[in-house]
């Protein structure tokens, strides 16, 4: 009886050894062979808006205008069109604040020739931005129409071999530069630059009437509420 127990308590024992060693093992060769994991880009895109990096226009142009956008207004294959990121510097004589400047091309082109170029700028008010617009409305060349989006002023500048559209919003400033192409549906510049714009302000503007009170200037009594606390 002895021998028989001795012998099933070494079998146990080697058992447990066994299953300890083939864990081991797992364990060690799997640490190996585990590949990393990146996020993808419309993972990692919502956790980088401009207003949590602190800025009111995304320092990528992606998140401006997303290729596929720009592809289903002008009727081209998807995938088939790469943009350009230029961050500008600030320019505190006329209050701006921020720029970024895209140039959307067809891959493959090596940068030629632009399908469309965007210029977005911010400024530290909306009378900064408001005054801006006007400057550069009045230098602009070419035949002028007014073409506001809603309460956003714009204007169309139709010239031989483009059109442009200047809108100014809240404490942004926007310019779209559309070369003559081809067109889908029979649209004309004007529109493909109205559907262009509507997608693109909401990116690079901020909505005044949810930002907070100003604070009121010195020597005025505070609010109620404020006096309060």
């Amino acid at each position: 009886m002895r021998g028989a127990g001795g012998g099933r308590a070494a079998r146990a024992l080697l058992a447990a050894a066994l299953a300890l060693a083939i864990g081991a093992c797992g364990t060690s060769e799997a640490e190996p062979t585990a590949l990393p994991t990146f996020p993808s880009a419309t993972e990692s895109g919502p956790a980088t808006t401009a207003a949590e990096d602190g800025r009111v226009i995304p320092a990528d142009c992606g998140r401006i205008l997303a290729t596929p956008d720009l592809e289903a207004v002008m009727g081209l294959p998807l995938g088939s069109v790469t943009v350009r990121t230029t961050i500008g510097v600030p320019q505190p004589a006329v209050g701006r604040t921020e720029r970024v400047t895209c140039r959307y091309t067809r891959v493959g082109d090596g940068g030629g020739r632009a399908l469309l170029d965007v210029n977005a700028t911010a400024y530290r008010d909306a009378a900064a931005a408001s005054a801006q617009w006007q400057v550069n409305v009045r230098a602009e060349s070419g035949e002028r129409r007014d073409l506001p989006l809603g309460s956003a002023p714009g204007a169309l500048f139709e010239k031989r071999g483009q059109a442009v559209l200047m809108v100014a919003h809240s404490t942004s400033n926007l310019t779209l530069v559309l070369p003559d192409q081809p067109l889908p549906g029979g649209k004309t510049r004007a529109d493909a630059l109205v559907d262009l714009a509507l997608r693109v302000l909401p990116a690079v503007s901020v909505d005044q009437a949810s930002a907070p009170p100003p604070p009121p200037p010195p020597g005025e009594p505070m609010s109620q509420a404020g006096s309060s606390r």
